[in-house]
């Protein structure tokens, strides 16, 4: 029986449910599927200055998921925050659910899109289709919608999202739909029939990742990029 942790970098409890509501509907059976949120982070990691502390946030959880034997862990932001720093402190596999998205889509179609939110968000996913080298194949786009403004529900977004996908299958040959932001599992079925393409939701990828790598007996490589720090200070002692 393995244990899965996922991580939200922001505050919101609402949020946090939904991200374990959506991993828990894709683990398999036997896998114990937790979820945990930041304290005195920010409410939603929407700048660049909401990365920073979110990271330390997602840090902390790792520590405490270390302490709880966790095996396996799901970054739920998009633009994976705090992912390298994770990889070093944790035991087990760390598994951003953005980089989980992409990867998958790259198996369904040879174009797709990234469809995130609010717009100043688009540099995040950049970086990590970038990082990934998927940007002959991947285009980001964005709605004017706040993170806050789906933390009880996706469905307000909708309709901005089903415009801004048929644009993208229009113009940019796209063949299939990431969704750009957690909590947004809802959005699937609904999309999928709208759109008739796959859409991807980044923390039901990250947790079969995260399930198949266990499954795997594979871990991080500390041979060099993510050894683990030596005698580091733990973020509990850096914010104390």
């Amino acid at each position: 029986m393995s244990h899965v942790r996922v991580l939200n970098p922001n505050t919101s409890e609402p949020m946090t449910a939904a991200v374990l509501a959506a991993a828990r509907a894709v683990a398999r059976p036997g896998t114990v599927v937790t979820a945990s949120h930041s304290t005195g982070a920010p409410a939603t990691v929407e700048t660049h200055v909401d990365e920073v502390f979110g990271a330390a946030g997602v840090l902390t959880q790792v520590e405490q998921g270390e302490r709880d034997g966790v095996d396996g862990y799901v970054i739920a932001c998009f633009g994976d925050t705090g992912l390298p720093a994770a990889r070093e402190r944790a035991t087990g596999p760390v598994v951003g659910m953005t980089e989980a998205a992409l990867q998958a889509a790259a198996l369904l179609a040879h174009r797709f899109t990234v469809i995130t939110m609010p717009p100043r968000t688009r540099a995040m996913t950049d970086r990590v289709v970038a990082t990934l080298g998927l940007t002959h194949r991947c285009t980001v786009r964005a709605v004017d919608v706040s993170v806050a403004a789906i933390e009880t529900g996706a469905g307000p977004a909708f309709d901005a999202f089903v415009l801004e996908a048929r644009a993208a299958l229009a113009a940019d040959a796209a063949e299939a739909v990431v969704l750009g932001c957690a909590g947004l599992t809802e959005l699937v079925g609904s999309l999928t029939d709208a759109l008739g393409v796959p859409v991807v939701d980044g923390v039901a990828a990250a947790t079969t990742a995260v399930e198949g790598l266990l499954a795997q007996g594979l871990t991080t490589s500390r041979a060099s990029t993510w050894a683990a720090p030596d005698a580091s200070p733990t973020t509990s002692e850096v914010w104390r």
